[in-house]
């Protein structure tokens, strides 16, 4: 039970972290988000749970090509608040463009073989 307090206490704190930097330093809270805390998070607790490297691996080509359709979120959410369209009806339409990249992407890894 403490393993999974230090999980969601470790990984809250973070995310905590980076809002609280933002509203200071943009530069670096961007640095600080973009790095794949989360990621390096789950690989972490993954070899603490399961010692198979095989599991992370996969895991980390999964990431890897599925990093490629969230960055159109970074994309279009900066544009459609560039053009006064209200946060949420813009995060709700990044977020709706992203999963159409998502399955697309899959649909072309698909064709050539590569399954995550």
């Amino acid at each position: 039970m403490w393993y999974y307090i230090i999980k969601v206490l470790t990984s809250s704190i973070i995310i905590v972290l980076i809002s609280e930097i933002s509203k200071r330093n943009n530069f670096w809270a961007s640095v600080t988000a973009s790095i794949p805390l989360v990621s390096l998070l789950a690989f972490i607790w993954l070899y603490i749970d399961t010692k198979d490297v095989k599991k992370i691996s996969e895991l980390s080509t999964g990431i890897f090509w599925l990093v490629i359709p969230s960055l159109t979120f970074f994309l279009v959410f900066p544009v459609l608040l560039k053009r006064n369209i209200n946060f949420y009806v813009s995060m709700i339409i990044s977020i709706v463009v992203m999963v159409i990249f998502y399955f697309v992407l899959v649909f072309i890894l698909k064709k050539f073989g590569i399954k995550i």
